[in-house]
């Protein structure tokens, strides 16, 4: 927990000297609004001694992330990189709205055409940065230490998965599902087995567990136990067949399925949601594990988890000992604005607008990119 509140404090070393993937088109302009194309021609026929400052800010009450990014997308197409002034904040600064989090000043042709995707790249990282935070918040609002995994990877597009995965990182999971979410920061993704793998033997999760730990010894054995919707019955055959060596039980169940545990208890009917992984659920797995030994077994759950439910959890003390959250992760509600606000050194921006000083700012030095 240290370490994560460090990096939410501003203080994770810059990216800026690694090599981003990029899109060698960029430098044409292809994924550049026309009219910030347009823009730059003019300047540079009829205004090519302007110097202008661009300020990028947002609205909300955030978690920032993108700005290394951001910076080496800057230093790799624009022009003469090394002679724009940068300022900025750095990934995992907490910002206030409308706070000026990375200035950009130089003659509008050598950058202006990156305007709208510096916004879109601190936009994307910072919301699912944002989200992670106040996810990894919740599950920790009992006062326990209950890790997130990161578990978008069906969730969006498989090309995001690094940037989502550092930005996921940024905001306190540690713990994700592939080895691409983990390429920033140097871990490898984690997780054991899904469905599919159940399917293969018959239903069988014994069976299952059992292929698994053969082929991945070295691995924290942690069986998926709602294929059969009896969460309850298989978590104990697990726990039977591999005691000491069984770490965790992982619940799915859909939403739209009540689990067979209540289908056999009836009596428990009536004052509770029963469908999905919900508290009662939890408490009876944990219970029913604790009476035949398995004190050691950790429980994970996962299948729609948000913000809300979590602190839902946690506020009853629900004994979940991990969280996998997904697609909520990677709504984008964050949206950052560029404007110049500066022209050769003086006030200049459209209405509403207005250069907005942060002492908090830090000088960025020029690191050339590689493709």
């Amino acid at each position: 927990m240290k370490e994560i509140e460090e990096k939410l404090k501003g203080k994770i070393d810059r990216l800026t000297n690694r090599t981003f993937k990029f899109d060698k088109r960029i430098s044409e302009g292809w994924f550049s609004a026309v009219y910030f194309l347009k823009t730059k021609e003019i300047a540079e026929k009829k205004l090519p001694d302007n110097y202008v400052t661009m300020q990028f800010f947002q609205k909300d009450e955030a978690v920032l992330c993108g700005t290394d990014e951001a910076i080496a997308l800057v230093h790799t197409f624009a022009e003469n990189p090394e002679t724009l002034q940068i300022y900025s904040l750095k990934d995992g600064d907490k910002i206030k709205p409308y706070e000026s989090v990375l200035t950009i000043s130089g003659a509008y042709q050598q950058f202006g055409f990156l305007e709208g995707i510096i916004d879109g790249i601190l936009a994307r990282r910072t919301s699912v940065a944002t989200n992670v935070y106040n996810v990894v918040k919740a599950a920790r609002s009992s006062g326990k230490q209950k890790p997130v995994i990161f578990m978008g990877d069906r969730d969006d597009h498989y090309t995001q998965q690094a940037g989502d995965g550092y930005a996921a990182f940024i905001g306190g999971s540690t713990a994700q599902a592939t080895h691409a979410m983990n390429e920033w920061w140097g871990k490898e993704g984690m997780g054991t087995m899904p469905h599919a793998l159940i399917q293969m033997f018959r239903g069988d999760v014994v069976a299952a567990s059992r292929a698994y730990h053969e082929m991945y010894p070295e691995d924290d054995l942690v069986a998926l136990v709602d294929y059969n919707n009896d969460a309850i019955t298989d978590s104990l055959k697990v726990a039977r067949q591999f005691g000491k060596d069984l770490k965790g039980v992982r619940i799915d169940t859909s939403r739209t399925l009540v689990d067979k545990y209540f289908l056999r208890n009836h009596h428990l009917m009536g004052t509770f949601d029963p469908r999905g992984v919900n508290p009662e659920l939890v408490f009876a797995l944990r219970k029913a594990l604790d009476e035949e030994g398995y004190q050691h077994v950790k429980i994970v759950v996962s299948g729609g988890f948000v913000e809300e439910r979590i602190r839902h959890f946690e506020n009853l003390g629900v004994p979940v000992d991990m969280y996998g959250v997904g697609g909520s992760l990677l709504k984008i509600n964050i949206g950052f604005t560029g404007d110049n606000v500066l022209l050769n050194g003086t006030p200049s921006a459209k209405e509403g607008r207005r250069f907005r000083p942060n002492p908090r700012l830090e000088k960025v030095e020029y690191h050339k990119q590689t493709m």
